[in-house]
């Protein structure tokens, strides 16, 4: 059977082809062979799961430690050769040894980890380098261990609100599923020949309970075709960009989530100019962060400040801005600490994000409870409907 590896070699990124009788054996040989296996896949097929997932390595952490051993007076051969012994998994610790081969060969930190992109992406690198010029690779560590774990706060925040409402929804879900094919047929079996004297809504609510039960299998199956195409169709980037631009068009939140871009680019930005990196280059590091509509107009700001514009006039006529960012920023030009203010114009809004997303949560769980509840009363009292006018009628 043929499978398909991506690994980490001294050299960078590659990819192989070979022929082996399970995934586990193609991606022992490549071990073999001195390489970090990042993924196997069959032949011309689907990614296998648990393999085919790509590794991850553990920035942050590693940035955190790293950041001790140097704090503690070790140079930084000696640290990464110390968090080298104490990994215990062997991804990490190959991919830490292949880069104290880069600098064993007299490359600086930075271009050593620019050959892992998988494991340490452009902004991180960008920070290193920009230390290396100043000879403060720990402060460069600390500010991006601060700004990942303030980016981390939020986006757990977020996620979190979203949660509860959607276990809300899916459990209020099944529990109408069940009433319609399982309860509702039952009663409907009681009122059988009786149909036509029951109330229109119960007539039409036993029909489709009925129909759901007779129909399941073609039901169930069609449901997961649905779900497999949603499930399909987010992972197209047309589908993807097309809802996000509905969404961004909707009134209120469409603000929302360019404000929560902006903040991110903010953050970014400030992060990469604190550490010393050209204004024109953290605007284009950064631009990834952006939906394409900012994207663009993020093009337009970086070809003003090239043309010798401030930084904050040059954003506030792409529409990059806000009344509070632009006051801001240009305090920021003034005081020469355009770093520091971006940062602080994120965290400014973060505390507005955490409102909204308490405000979200507050108004949408009872919301969903009432709707939920409503819905799976009506399907009760349809059902009970019949027996009510029964015993009013011999009264």
């Amino acid at each position: 059977m043929q499978f398909q590896i991506t690994a980490l070699s001294a050299a960078g990124r590659v990819r192989l082809t070979l022929e082996a009788a399970h995934p586990e054996d193609a991606a022992e040989q490549v071990r073999r062979q001195g390489l970090t296996v990042l993924a196997v896949r069959r032949g011309g097929g689907l990614a296998l799961p648990g393999l085919a997932r790509r590794y991850r390595f553990p920035l942050t952490l590693f940035s955190k430690e790293l950041l001790a051993l140097l704090g503690s007076g070790l140079a930084l051969v000696e640290a990464l050769q110390t968090l080298e012994e104490k990994e215990s998994k062997a991804e990490p610790r190959k991919l830490l040894g292949q880069v104290l081969v880069h600098l064993y060969e007299g490359e600086s930190f930075s271009a050593a980890i620019a050959h892992y992109p998988e494991a340490f992406p452009p902004l991180y690198v960008a920070s290193v380098r920009a230390s290396e010029k100043t000879s403060n690779l720990a402060e460069a560590l600390g500010r991006y261990v601060a700004y990942q774990e303030q980016v981390e706060t939020l986006r757990k925040k977020v996620a979190a609100a979203a949660v509860y409402p959607v276990l809300l929804l899916v459990l209020g879900s099944l529990v109408a599923m069940f009433l319609l094919g399982w309860v509702v047929p039952k009663f409907a079996g009681i009122y059988e020949g009786n149909l036509d004297r029951l109330p229109l809504a119960s007539r039409l609510l036993m029909e489709w309970g009925v129909l759901l039960q007779d129909h399941a299998l073609a039901v169930g199956l069609g449901a997961l075709a649905l779900l497999l195409l949603a499930g399909w169709g987010f992972t197209r980037p047309a589908v993807r960009a097309a809802l996000s631009r509905r969404v961004w068009r909707l009134p209120g939140l469409g603000e929302k989530l360019r404000i929560f871009q902006l903040t991110r680019f903010y953050r970014t930005v400030g992060m990469l100019l604190s550490g010393g990196i050209p204004a024109v280059t953290a605007l284009t590091m950064a631009e990834g962060l952006l939906h394409p509509e900012l994207r663009a107009r993020l093009d337009a700001a970086a070809r003003d400040i090239r043309e010798g514009k401030p930084m904050s006039q040059a954003l506030e006529r792409a529409g990059l801005t806000t009344p509070v960012a632009l006051r801001m920023l240009r305090v920021g030009e003034k005081s020469g600490r355009m770093g520091d203010m971006m940062e602080s114009v994120a965290a400014f809004y973060d505390e507005d994000l955490n409102r909204t997303v308490d405000w979200f949560t507050r108004l949408v769980e009872p919301l969903l409870m009432a709707v939920i509840g409503l819905a799976i009363g009506v399907i009760v009292v349809l059902l009970y409907l019949p027996i009510f006018e029964l015993a009013g009628s011999l009264e």
